[in-house]
């Protein structure tokens, strides 16, 4: 026993040694760091984005997060995002406005439960305003390239302001990207696309000044905007020839509520009764739980989904009475929620009016004044809105770069990794010091986006606060714990009903192919996950000034800065009985 316990010991002081030209040399002596335990050294940190995602993290890093120096760069003149870029008509919420707005800022006075675009981008205008985020916006930036440098552990960024044009770069310690999922619009490529003399727009990049009144307009794509802007363009226009190759399921609702054709406004009575904090905070619990509720309609055969199926094929039949031979040409062969649901009011009523043509025969090509089937039809147009989505690789817009790779390629289906690979969609193997919001596999199916978002954010916060204030230079996941998610997520997603034959952003488009865009189970699920960080899955490096490499060196001389400030207060767990938790008792991070 004793002979066991002398090779522990000489074990353990070996790990103190470190090689020296076959030699061993003891390590430099410690010293004690003269700084209470709780300073932290300031974190330069940049946010990529200023949609909801950005906006939150510019509310909860500086609460959370002691000593960040904290700077957002928008591309755009304001913050908002897609609301901020998406102007077509029709543009909508797709979900009750109120699971669509912030926990912690609520909005009692929505004009409908489905918000129009320009509402729900006041919104978070408002919340930004508030609670005073745009002191660390930079707008009209645009980042053109980030370069990790290892030796300074510092992401240098290369901007540019796009309204002067002039370059400048930046260095951060963290680097932060909140581009969100549908920002990169992009048109088809067809043949003679480019020969085209009429009107021709994304809708994501709706012209303000077109006027579509009396003429012939063709729609390209029947996702949640094609499907949006169908109905406002078909009322004034003099014919639409609408081209969605897709079967698609149109759902009566999203999470339980229902959706109508016209407009839903909230009465007077209403408005007033959600005045009340608690009759509104009851309405939004009511209203929300349903979003939190319908994760099992996610799995093939689940009676859930099989009632899905039921439901909507029953809504659109009745929908479709006009023009009941169009059923058999929308209702898919996959089931519902392989693609994203879009609930689509007034679109199946559009389809079935006189001046619309739904047509799915494939297209050919452009030509100059209008587009060719590949059955040699020719159709004449006015105007071509492309309706056809956004980049869905989750590839970055801009080169992220870290040693020989390239995120923005590594990513791509012929890149390095071939499909957007990360560890819990928070971070990625090779890449210190580089977090997303929003990033592949972040968000269950389940639950509501600003929830989802606050609780990435959080972590986030947790991470940042791990690194300046234990003496932590770079942080990075290893891979080890990246492939052990990415082997767990391939696992689970062939049980669900997303990895059927549909194209969808989930897959990247590529039906059948890897799902990038949902967790591996529910919100709460991931929720409960995120909510204790797995230390042990990361990779470090102690900052330079810790010569000894002693991993306790930021302990520093014993003291707290509270003990240290006469006016602070040491005993802060002393509450009224009454106000006493003890599920989170002695939890809160900033107190003793």
């Amino acid at each position: 026993m004793a002979d066991e316990k002398a090779r522990a010991r000489l074990e353990s002081l070996s790990q103190h040694l470190t090689s020296n030209g076959g030699e061993k040399t003891a390590r430099p002596k410690f010293e004690l760091e003269d700084h209470p335990v709780d300073s932290v050294r300031t974190l330069r940190v940049a946010v990529i984005g200023a949609g909801i995602s950005g906006i939150t993290a510019g509310i909860l890093l500086p609460a959370k997060v002691p000593g960040i120096e904290l700077t957002i760069y928008e591309k755009n003149s304001d913050v908002g995002g897609t609301w901020l870029e998406n102007i077509y008509p029709g543009v909508r919420c797709d979900v009750p406005a109120n699971v669509y707005q912030s926990t912690f800022a609520p909005e009692t006075q929505w004009t409908e439960e489905f918000a129009q675009g320009h509402e729900i981008r006041a919104y978070w205008q408002k919340v930004a305003a508030k609670y005073d985020v745009y002191r660390y916006i930079k707008f009209s930036n645009k980042i053109q390239h980030a370069q990790w440098h290892p030796g300074d552990a510092q992401w240098v960024l290369q901007v540019t302001d796009l309204t002067s044009q002039e370059t400048v770069v930046e260095k951060f310690d963290i680097l932060i990207t909140a581009i969100g999922r549908f920002n990169a619009w992009k048109l088809p490529d067809y043949p003679g696309i480019d020969e085209y003399q009429g009107h021709l727009r994304h809708s994501s990049n709706w012209d303000p000044n077109f006027d579509p009144r009396g003429k012939t307009v063709a729609v390209i794509g029947n996702g949640a905007s094609g499907i949006q802007v169908v109905p406002e363009l078909q009322k004034v226009v003099k014919h639409l020839d609408h081209y969605a190759r897709s079967k698609t399921w149109i759902a009566g609702s999203v999470g339980g509520h229902d959706r109508k054709a016209e407009p839903m406004y909230f009465s007077p009575e209403q408005l007033k009764e959600f005045r009340d904090p608690e009759k509104y905070l009851k309405y939004r619990k009511t209203l929300e739980e349903t979003y939190w509720r319908r994760f099992a309609a996610l799995f093939k055969n689940s009676k859930e989904n099989l009632a899905a199926r039921e439901e909507f094929k029953t809504i659109m039949a009745k929908r479709l009475t006009d023009k009941p031979e169009l059923l058999d040409s929308l209702v898919p062969d996959f089931s519902p929620h392989c693609r994203r649901l879009t609930p689509g009011p007034g679109y199946l009523e559009a389809l079935s009016k006189e001046n619309v043509s739904f047509i799915q025969t494939p297209i050919k090509r452009f030509t100059k004044d209008g587009i060719e089937t590949v059955d040699g039809v020719h159709r004449p147009v006015d105007a071509v809105i492309c309706s056809t989505g956004a980049n869905v690789d989750y590839a970055v817009p801009f080169p992220i770069v870290s040693g020989d790779v390239n995120l923005a390629l590594a990513w791509k289906p012929d890149g390095k990794f071939g499909f957007p690979y990360s560890y819990l969609g928070i971070a990625t193997p090779g890449f210190p010091n580089l977090l997303f919001i929003h990033g592949p596999n972040a968000s269950g199916h389940s639950g509501t986006l600003p929830h989802s978002v606050e609780n990435q954010v959080t972590y986030i916060a947790r991470v940042l606060r791990k690194v300046s204030g234990e003496g932590i230079r770079t942080i990075v996941p290893s891979k080890e714990a990246a492939d052990d998610f990415v082997e767990y997520c391939d696992a689970f997603f062939p049980k669900t009903v997303l990895s059927e034959g549909c194209s969808s952003w989930t897959n990247g488009g590529r039906p059948g192919g890897r799902i990038n865009g949902h967790w591996p189970g529910s919100a709460a699920h991931v929720n409960f996950i995120r909510r204790s960080p797995r230390w042990e899955d990361f990779e470090y490096e102690l900052r330079p000034e810790n010569t000894s490499k002693n991993r306790f060196a930021y302990w520093g001389n014993g003291w707290t800065k509270k003990e240290l400030d006469p006016d602070s207060d040491l005993t802060p767990y002393l509450k009224a009985p009454e106000r006493v938790d003890l599920r989170d008792w002695h939890e809160s991070w900033w107190d003793l």
